[in-house]
């Protein structure tokens, strides 16, 4: 298959994860799509040697994760952002009750440290197992499982904190 063609596929099947998972971790869209693109330019230069040894979408989320931390290293990334509370969701489909409610787990989420928030957009948003995790993080998964079970203390917590009712 040309290579065109495997870049449309992993495009068409995991840009929206590969998208958010980026956004989730870099909290600003514009750099997102850096990050997406970057993985998608670094999963095209290294398919051919792609052993298999995980799915194509553990694959990518861990080629994602290292390209958004190596945005994270530069010195543009330490320059003061607009932090989450500051961008606008706005969607058609969504009553404003939903919107606050997605905004609460949100800030609640990216209230945890770095590991934690990682662990839990893997397993929640990516809907990764503890096993793809545990590949794409290089820890084992019986500390996978012990640090998804602090994170979700951590997020219930925080959630009751606010006032959050579910």
């Amino acid at each position: 298959m040309p290579a065109e063609q495997i870049l449309e596929r992993l495009m068409r099947e995991y840009g929206d994860s590969v998208f958010r998972m980026c956004y989730l971790y870099l909290k600003d869209y514009y750099l997102a799509e850096d990050a997406t693109q970057e993985t998608f330019i670094k999963a095209m230069k290294s398919y051919d040697s792609f052993l298999h040894n995980s799915n194509e979408k553990t694959w990518l989320i861990r080629i994602a994760i290292n390209s958004c931390k190596n945005i994270m290293r530069t010195k543009w990334f330490r320059f003061p952002m607009m932090s989450i509370d500051d961008q606008q969701y706005i969607t058609v489909d969504h009553s404003i009750e939903d919107i606050i409610e997605k905004d609460s787990i949100v800030k609640a989420i990216m209230s945890l440290n770095k590991s934690d928030r990682e662990i839990i957009i893997l397993y929640y948003y990516q809907e990764l197992s503890v096993r793809e995790i545990s590949f794409i993080t290089g820890k084992k998964e019986n500390a996978i499982n012990q640090q998804l079970k602090r994170s979700r203390e951590k997020l219930k917590n925080y959630l009751k904190e606010d006032d959050y009712e579910r």
